[in-house]
């Protein structure tokens, strides 16, 4: 009996890719191994597909501006004529930057070629900010003036050493003050007179010029600040003229100007009143060239 042979278990069929090459009638049967590769090319033929394209999120729009407000116009008020004004006396009266120029030059439409003429219920504009327009640049100057003195104090070194010099506190560096401006001096002669005069008209917005001052001076006192009328129509009624410009007392006093003496005799205030009343009644001083 033949002997029995060890029970091998039967092999499980492994199956393996061939791939028969043709050599010229022989085949040989070669292994299938596939590339191991990140990406497989694109097959010969097929369409090639394009990613799809990542879009970026549109930005935000941006907010739409505020509309600027509109700018507030420049509050103003009006003024009402009354008997005995003048342009002068109004902006002397009201603070008007430019005095009685600027007054003019803002109602001109309103008042006519000639300033001079200017009649009780006409309606005068004046602007607030030209009264304001001071004081701003002054705060304006105060504050930079605060500022620099700050500066000043913040770059002091502080005192060093020992001993006793280093207990003393730092001495602070004191502001410089500008000097005070010295006063003007005008001669106490006519050319004086004229000039303090025309400063004093310059501040109050007064029209006139040296010329058109001598001229009128010389032709009513002969530059004689004592001179007075006694023979003409205003001393009959008891008024006489007086002084270098020969006013009499009650226009004096109505255009008298601030600051300067009550003297109707003075020579300084004699020609301020004369020239603002000829200012307010002929435009200037210049315009007159005989009596007034």
């Amino acid at each position: 009996m033949p002997a029995h042979g060890k029970h091998r278990r039967p092999r499980r069929p492994v199956s393996r890719g061939l791939a028969l090459v043709g050599t010229g009638g022989a085949a040989l049967a070669l292994p299938l191994i596939a590339p191991a590769v990140a990406g497989a090319a694109p097959v010969s033929g097929a369409p090639e597909i394009a990613p799809k394209a990542i879009t970026a999120p549109a930005a935000p729009v941006a907010a739409k501006a505020a509309p600027k407000a509109p700018a507030a116009k420049a509050a103003a008020r009006t003024y009402t004529v009354v008997s005995g004004d003048s342009l002068s006396l109004i902006a002397q009266k009201k603070g008007i930057q430019g005095g009685w120029k600027g007054l003019y030059q803002a109602n001109k439409s309103a008042v006519g070629d000639n300033p001079s003429l200017i009649h009780p219920g006409l309606e005068l504009t004046l602007h607030r900010n030209s009264a304001k327009a001071a004081p701003a640049e002054a705060k304006k100057t105060a504050s930079a003036e605060r500022a620099s003195r700050s500066e000043r104090r913040s770059a002091a070194p502080a005192a060093g050493g020992t001993g006793a010099s280093a207990a003393a506190p730092a001495a602070a560096s004191a502001p410089v003050q500008a000097a005070p401006v010295a006063a003007t001096q005008y001669a106490d002669n006519l050319d004086g007179w004229i000039r303090e005069s025309l400063d004093i008209m310059a501040q109050r917005g007064i029209p006139g010029s040296y010329e058109g001052i001598h001229r009128n001076i010389m032709r009513e006192s002969s530059g004689n600040p004592q001179a007075i009328n006694l023979w003409d129509s205003n001393a009959v009624a008891g008024t006489p003229s007086k002084g270098l410009l020969q006013v009499i007392e009650p226009t004096f006093l109505a255009y008298h100007v601030p600051g300067t003496s009550t003297d109707l005799f003075d020579p300084v205030a004699n020609i301020t009143a004369a020239c603002n009343y000829a200012a307010d009644r002929y435009g200037s001083i210049d315009n007159v060239n005989g009596a007034y």
